[in-house]
């Protein structure tokens, strides 16, 4: 076996070859951590499998695909943290790195690493849009500005924030971060209010 077969086939890390967002190719870890059946020896499940079946929904797909579409044609080199599905059904968190091999359409041809987060950072039952409103903010964005890179009022993203507070069981921004970022391992315990920290901030 060649040296770069070999050190893809035994990677730590699900590594998948996409065409226009179909799976051409993919290691025995990227088939573990989406679920087939057998494990690691199951890539031949995702032959040609539109990657739309990994995502949580239709919605979470388009709004990711052209988010990184757009910023792949300004940089070849692409990372996110999102949530994902395996093929029960299951979502987890999962790091993904990205590199583009066709400068024209960045979407042509792209290699991409997962790397399954479910250990550190847990799923609450969230909407699309709370997804992005709960990744934004963990990003450090106030709510006025994630209410103008999502186009919606500052009312709105206040309410999904509130939403998503009482969800995590978190008193303010803080616990609702390191909650989110998996630095507490349940409902974050209710404390002394930081109004700085509350839905406004």
């Amino acid at each position: 076996m060649e040296f770069e077969t070999l050190a893809i086939q035994h990677a730590p890390i699900g590594i998948a070859l996409t065409e226009r967002r179909i799976i051409r190719a993919c290691n025995p870890a990227f088939a573990a951590i989406f679920g087939a059946a057998g494990g690691g020896g199951a890539t031949e499940v995702f032959a040609d499998m539109d990657l739309m079946r990994l995502y949580p929904s239709a919605e979470d797909y388009h709004r990711i695909g052209a988010e990184g579409l757009a910023r792949m044609r300004a940089d070849p080199l692409y990372l996110d943290e999102r949530v994902m599905r395996r093929l029960d059904g299951a979502l987890f968190w999962c790091r993904v790195r990205g590199r583009s091999l066709s400068a024209p359409d960045p979407f042509d041809r792209a290699v991409w690493t997962f790397a399954d987060m479910s250990a550190e950072r847990p799923v609450l039952d969230l909407s699309p849009r709370e997804r992005v409103v709960a990744m934004r903010t963990c990003q450090g964005q106030t709510a006025k500005e994630i209410a103008r890179d999502l186009g919606l009022s500052h009312r709105t993203v206040e309410q999904h924030r509130a939403r998503l507070f009482r969800k995590a069981g978190a008193a303010n921004k803080a616990e609702f971060v390191a909650f989110f970022m998996g630095m507490a391992s349940g409902p974050a315990r209710a404390r002394g209010p930081d109004p700085a920290d509350r839905p406004g901030g």
